[in-house]
């Protein structure tokens, strides 16, 4: 294993990328370099491990339970969250009377996951639910009042939303009328005045001081099965093992982009042990119809199994993803997997069109004005079920949040954002429906949804623009690419990808470890698959190491390298381990590259 080498700053001599980005090094960032040296020397642990810790800020008495997060560890008392007892003793009253229980959830990765966490615990009961999962484009978002009917008419005497409800007011006002109780199970950024129900179980409303407002819904949901369990224990009912729908804590904590920190990691590090398991038969046909032959990391869940649920609730079937991972036939978890598989490719071909056509408006916009804090499009061609997609692409490609919309006939306009670091958008969106700009929204920091009319589309951008202008200056002000050390090709091995993936899992809030490849020649380069390009990169060694950028073709990154065969570049990428036909490689997946001089 080649030995990382310090650098002063900027790492490399780069102050601007050819993503605009000086380069710094983590490490040195985070603390004294001394830092790494004691973690290796306390730990025995290999320096480029150590390193990574230090630059996450790891002290040396916190490396063992960073490296082994157990959730016996970490596991809070389900009561520190407000309502929460309410919340188990009005579910516990359901199971012992076998009442039906309506499931309202939403249509992403983690509404339906969340739904099918506290569907398969009733089902494993035996008490008798409804699932319902709410169409994108005829429903929308959130539980809505003919849902909310026809479920009472089906014999539903309680009702729980899970990922919605916190902003619901009239839809449950109206449940409360015909006679349902409402459990709301939820983690998104509450309003002051909280929805009618008999609980509203939720660490982002305002009166919660439990600190776990970092958490996804699925994860929520799993701690009230936690205090359903030991409710049902003084009834004397054994509630099956919650430790099997760790899984799908860990597929929702991933897709829906909150902090891996705390709780989360031990969510996701056990969850995934359980995926590997292969126990549930949707997950494991999803995986299979990925094409996915290794077993399965964070990443694989956000950027293969995640879209793919997803696209039931894009641009098909809202239900198909939470009847997935109810599913316990493998006949019929595989022709569902296959329906996602295919609604995939679909909506891959849909969100390829409206991208370029939303890039090409929002470069259009930024000539006018570079120093533009968010970005807002629209069209009337774009699918309602991609805007999250393409707004998550214009906030990659232009470094500021973003939010895209599909302009309908009705004379709406249905909205997604994604947002940087730094800047709350989902804040800034309850502002707006607050001050009059929007009808409806809601959302996290990172990610929004809304609805307006389309004829408001300036007023809310203007807003926006407004509310977030500061945040999104310094945010951008202070962007940099943090490097984890600079390594050579000869380095770049599989056991060094071993050591640094026990710091894992990866995702938000844990960034996973980007290295530097100083003065590497580009042997080759060329485009592959859709718009991505692929490296081959020569050390002074003689050895070489295959490079990836993805969805880079068209942009600054890709060009460089596209431009730059025969020549040395600085390159900056995270590793990845590649196994084919038996063998095993590394990869590294770039995210940056400068010339040198």
């Amino acid at each position: 294993m080649t030995a990382l080498i310090d650098h002063p700053r900027p790492l490399l001599d780069v102050h601007r990328s050819v993503l605009g980005r000086p380069w710094r090094d983590r490490c040195a960032e985070a603390g004294p370099q001394a830092a790494a040296v004691t973690i290796a020397q306390s730990h025995g642990l290999p320096e480029v491990l150590a390193r990574v810790l230090a630059g996450r800020g790891v002290a040396p008495g916190e490396v063992p339970g960073f490296l082994e997060p157990r959730l016996r560890d970490l596991m809070p008392d389900p009561s520190i969250l407000v309502d929460m007892e309410a919340a188990a003793d009005r579910l516990a009253h359901a199971v012992l009377r076998r009442e039906k229980v309506a499931i309202f959830g939403d249509y992403d990765v983690d509404g339906a996951a969340s739904a099918a966490l506290l569907a398969g615990t009733l089902r494993d009961l035996g008490v008798p639910f409804r699932l319902h999962i709410p169409d994108r484009i005829t429903e929308g978002y959130g539980p809505n009042g003919e849902a909310i009917r026809m479920l009472a008419g089906e014999g539903a005497s309680l009702l729980v939303t899970v990922d919605c409800g916190t902003a619901g007011h009239g839809p449950l006002a109206e449940a409360a009328r015909l006679g349902l109780d409402v459990l709301v199970l939820d983690h998104h950024g509450a309003p002051e005045t909280l929805p009618p129900a008999r609980a509203v179980v939720n660490p982002n409303r305002l009166d919660d001081l439990s600190g776990l407002g970092h958490l996804c819904a699925a994860g929520v949901v799993f701690l009230t099965l936690v205090a359903l369990k030991r409710r049902l224990r003084r009834d004397g009912v054994e509630v099956p093992d919650l430790m099997a729908g760790l899984d799908l804590v860990a597929l929702a904590t991933v897709a829906d982009v909150v902090p891996l920190l705390g709780l989360n990691r031990a969510f996701v590090r056990q969850g995934l042990a359980v995926m590997r398991g292969r126990g549930r038969r949707g997950l494991a046909a999803l995986l299979d119809a990925a094409g996915l032959a290794e077993p399965p990391q964070a990443w694989h869940l956000g950027f293969l199994v995640g879209p793919r649920i997803n696209a039931g609730g894009r641009i098909g079937d809202a239900t198909l993803g939470a009847r997935l991972l109810l599913c316990e036939d493998p006949i019929e978890a595989a022709g569902i997997a296959a329906q996602l598989d295919q609604l995939n490719r679909e909506r891959q071909a849909i969100e390829a069109a409206a991208v370029a056509e939303a890039e090409a408006l929002a470069a259009l916009r930024l000539e006018r004005d570079p120093d533009q804090p968010v970005i807002v499009a629209g069209s009337p061609d774009w699918h309602p079920g991609v805007v999250g997609l393409i707004a998550a692409r214009l906030k990659e490609r232009f470094g500021r949040p973003a939010f895209a919309f599909a302009l309908r006939e009705d004379g709406t306009a249905t909205g997604s954002g994604r947002s940087i670091i730094g800047a709350d958008l989902g804040r800034a969106v309850r502002r707006a429906v607050e001050a009059g700009l929007a009808a409806k929204g809601g959302g996290h920091a990172m990610a929004a949804g809304v609805t307006l009319a389309a004829v408001d589309l300036d007023r809310f951008r203007d807003g926006l623009s407004q509310e977030l202008a500061a945040a999104v200056g310094d945010a951008r002000a202070a962007q940099a690419l943090l490097v984890d050390g600079v390594l050579s090709a000869g380095g770049v091995q599989p056991d060094l990808v071993a050591a640094v993936e026990r710091a894992g899992p990866f995702g938000q809030g844990a960034p996973e470890p980007v290295f530097a490849l100083a003065r590497h020649r580009i042997a080759d380069a060329r485009i592959v698959g859709t718009g991505h390009v692929k490296a081959q990169l020569r050390g002074r060694d003689g050895v070489t190491v295959g490079a990836i950028a993805f969805r880079a073709a068209e942009g600054p990154l890709g060009q460089l390298l596209l431009r730059s065969i025969g020549r040395d570049i600085h390159a900056a990428g995270t590793l990845s381990r590649d196994r084919w036909r038996g063998g095993e490689r590394v990869q590294l997946r770039l995210c940056d590259a400068a010339e040198t001089v």
